[in-house]
């Protein structure tokens, strides 16, 4: 079991990497809103952050340990990672920061129904009915027809969740036979197969901040990640994945000092019901996890 002078370092780690995200998607949303189109993010959010996760790997476990023989894996895992980062860049253009960040909340709901469908894991009725009411507080932020939310960027922002749960998925197969650095680093250099085509397509000219905006983008990702890394390292995920539910204080504050928005009534009543929702697959995972399910077999996940 972790002790407690780990645990609070990884506790420290992963609230590190919420601020760094909620600010590289508050750095996205003002460069975007400057002019910056979305695959000049992409490139810069995947460019500037090799360099940071070179310096990374150069200082722990050495270059060597970027040697691979699972390409394929790495491949699929960047197409796909790559394609969730576009949706989730596209649904910070089309709504606010909070609402947004709310919606990335329902990551934990989508992973369990595709742990369920995809890996075939047991989910029983407590997992289920957490998912159900996952998605009525989505229901609820979104307000389907009634204009409060676009309806363009709920469906985009809950596709980005999906494909954010599979990409969960798809590193917990990796992780069996490779490690966190080299996972960081393939996805980072692979996604320049598409970008950079894609960046000197679409370049345009910006003024010094955009530019300096494009930089500190791939620069605070980087940063979210590798902190985000360090705590799964130190503590298990039920620990500190709750911590990440603190982002919404960051985005609400962001919009509001950036974009002078604030969340809407139907956000804050929605938001616990995604949050509690995650928090309890969190916890029944980490309780099966432990075992104790085991000496109640009648019970169901």
């Amino acid at each position: 079991m972790p002790t407690t002078d780990r645990i609070l370092p990884a506790i420290a780690c992963r609230l590190g990497s919420v601020v760094a995200f909620a600010a590289m998607g508050a750095l996205i949303k003002l460069a975007n809103t400057r002019g910056a189109s979305i695959p000049e993010l992409l490139f810069f959010r995947q460019a500037a952050s090799i360099p940071v996760v070179l310096l990374w790997v150069a200082a722990g476990p050495g270059l060597a340990s970027l040697r691979t023989r699972n390409i394929g894996a790495h491949a699929t895992r960047a197409a796909v990672g790559l394609t969730s980062m576009s949706f989730m860049f596209l649904t910070l253009s089309l709504l606010p920061l909070a609402e947004a960040t709310t919606l990335n909340f329902t990551v934990p709901i989508f992973a369990t129904i595709l742990g369920a469908l995809v890996l075939g894991e047991r989910t029983g009725i407590h997992r289920w009915s957490a998912v159900v009411a996952g998605f009525v507080g989505v229901l609820v932020v979104a307000q389907p027809g009634s204009g409060h939310i676009p309806v363009l960027g709920a469906t985009v922002g809950l596709v980005a969740s999906l494909l954010n749960a599979l990409v969960s998925i798809l590193v917990r197969r990796m992780g069996a036979s490779e490690k966190a650095p080299t996972i960081v680093f393939y996805f980072a250099t692979l996604s320049m197969v598409p970008l950079l085509p894609l960046f000197v397509w679409s370049v345009r000219p910006h003024d010094p901040a955009t530019w300096a905006m494009l930089v500190a983008t791939g620069v605070t990702g980087a940063a979210g990640q590798l902190l985000m890394t360090s705590a799964l390292r130190m503590a298990p995920v039920s620990v500190v994945l709750p911590m990440d539910y603190s982002g919404l204080l960051w985005a609400t504050l962001f919009g509001w000092a950036l974009f002078d928005v604030l969340p809407g009534t139907s956000t804050w009543l929605g938001a616990p019901l995604i949050v509690g929702s995650g928090l309890y697959i969190v916890w029944r995972e980490h309780r099966l996890a432990r075992g104790i399910a085991r000496s109640a077999p009648a019970v169901s996940d």
